[in-house]
């Protein structure tokens, strides 16, 4: 009988970092109609009407208001395409992202 040495197999367990998340925020203008904006929010981030008529409101009385949490690409290509709708009207619509806390 041949002499055999087994080696025990060794598990690397690999941690899966969760990715750092990102804020899509509204910001106000005094020129883009609100109807408009109630409209990008709608098509864009998939909100009802009256989700969309609070954050807007929301942003219209403090300035800024944060839509949505994302991944960093999510975020970034939401808010490129939500300001571009506003632009492509004539609008100075804007949305900006930041890193989640």
């Amino acid at each position: 009988m041949a002499d055999t040495t087994t080696k025990p197999k060794t598990k690397v367990a690999t941690k899966v970092e969760r990715p750092r998340l990102h804020k899509v925020i509204l910001v106000n203008d005094d020129f883009t109609p609100r109807e408009f904006v109630v409209t990008v929010l709608k098509a864009e981030f998939r909100m009802t009407e009256d989700q969309a008529h609070k954050v807007m409101i929301t942003a219209h009385r403090r300035g800024v208001c944060v839509v949505a949490v994302f991944t960093k690409d999510v975020a970034e290509t939401k808010a490129t395409r939500a300001t571009d709708a506003g632009r492509a009207k004539g609008y100075p619509l804007l949305f900006t992202t930041e890193p989640e806390e």
